[in-house]
């Protein structure tokens, strides 16, 4: 069972090389759940399932319970992962030969794995059909970029602590000098559209390697994007198996730009999930004083990944929370409220994991190391409800080719069909 969610897992990512192709695969999940439009009516019935789309690149779908809802309760991740985007006017020529593009760096990527590997382009692009905006997911499916590093014979620091200028370093090359303006041509005919009819476009770099299930017993898994798409994908596949709730009000949250700190309009820091639920409230015929008690009773889960400890450094884990690949789903902590969880929403996790038969681990930075943030604590300025910050462990965060575990998909599967059933 753990080998088989997890290669259906890893087909998922290989299916989502950017976060557009990620909400629009985990749109098709959603098997018999009804598309809304921000900009139209909502009819809900109670026993609905729908979900809506901002964007393009983030989703929100929920369970209307066949009863009233008195509770309201969320599970989130994000779709977006560390990479480069692509520049307007991309071409450039480079020692007189050579054709590479230029881009700039998206979040906070180990930008050395990003080398001497295989990548290719995608992203969105928009054309007007019938005097109407249209989005056209976009992928150029081949081999067409490579970041190549500079020899050791002509770098003697590269092994010494090489510091990587996004500007020289990290441009991929292209083709030869004559090849310098042809992505535009290579982007419309992946859209299967003429230059002309794209008015613009989102476009990043992604990795071409396919997830991997490796180790002396299979128990390891590699691959692009596990951070946050391991996540995103668990989260989604356990609310669709749990079973309709007659009260409670259940919402699946994917958001973009996570790695970027959240502040669009299809962020966690946006409006979304707040307008989103004040519009279920209105369209179900309730007042706003309903939706207000049912968040006080409700309860939230942030999942983003964790750290898990290195087996070559294991110093920079703290000395009494080691979360391990394969362990089980960890809990986040951090006094400053980087993340979210407290005894509070702690001792409710606990209680459904325990009752789904799931292992729970524990991570905490060392205290003389800053670690990172997540959407927990932003959604909260716009809905203020009990969350905890959980994530999977993994090795490598923001590689370009990061490392889980293979039974730790299954277990936030398990945990999600209980919390939302």
């Amino acid at each position: 069972m753990y080998r088989e969610l997890t290669e259906k897992m890893l087909d998922f990512i290989e299916k989502s090389p950017s976060c557009y192709h990620a909400v629009d695969n985990i749109a098709k999940m959603l098997d018999g759940f009804t598309c809304l439009k921000e900009e139209e009516d909502w009819k809900l019935q109670k026993g609905g399932k729908y979900y809506v789309i901002r964007k393009d690149s983030s989703i929100i779908a929920f369970k209307v319970p066949t009863d009233d809802f008195t509770s309201v309760y969320i599970a989130a991740a994000h779709s977006d992962s560390p990479c480069f985007k692509i520049k307007p006017n991309p071409g450039m020529e480079a020692a007189g030969a050579y054709a590479v593009i230029n881009t700039e760096k998206y979040g906070g990527s180990i930008m050395s794995t990003w080398m001497d590997r295989p990548l290719s382009v995608a992203g969105r692009v928009i054309t007007k059909v019938n005097g109407e905006y249209v989005t056209k997911p976009v992928n150029i499916d081949r081999d067409l970029l490579l970041i190549p590093n500079v020899a050791v014979h002509m770098n003697r620091d590269i092994n010494d602590g090489y510091k990587f200028n996004a500007q020289v370093d990290m441009l991929p090359l292209f083709g030869e000098a004559s090849s310098k303006d042809k992505m535009n041509k290579l982007v419309a005919e992946a859209a299967e559209l003429s230059e002309e009819d794209i008015l613009a476009s989102d476009l990043f770099l992604y990795i071409r390697e396919k997830g991997t299930i490796w180790g002396a017993d299979n128990e390891f898994i590699s691959s692009r994007a596990l951070d946050d798409l391991q996540c995103a994908y668990a989260i989604t596949k356990g609310f669709i198996d749990a079973s309709q709730s007659p009260d409670k009000l259940s919402l699946c949250c994917v958001f973009d730009n996570e790695e970027v700190g959240s502040l669009t309009s299809q962020g966690a820091d946006s409006t979304f999930l707040e307008d989103t639920l004040r519009r279920i409230n209105s369209a179900l015929g309730y007042d706003d004083a309903n939706l207000l008690k049912a968040i006080s009773k409700g309860y939230m889960i942030s999942a983003d990944n964790a750290h898990a400890v290195h087996p070559n450094h294991p110093e920079y884990a703290d000395p009494t929370n080691k979360p391990v690949i394969n362990g089980g789903i960890v809990i986040k902590y951090n006094a400053n409220q980087k993340y979210t969880t407290d005894a509070l929403s702690e001792a409710m996790f606990r209680d459904i994991c325990k009752k789904a038969g799931v292992p729970v681990q524990t991570y905490v930075n060392r205290s003389n190391i800053a670690g990172g943030s997540t959407l927990g604590n932003l959604s909260n300025r716009h809905v203020s409800i009990k969350t905890i910050d959980i994530g999977l462990p993994q090795l490598a965060m923001h590689s370009a080719y990061e490392t889980a575990g293979i039974k730790d998909t299954k277990y936030l599967i398990d945990a999600m069909i209980e919390y939302f059933g």
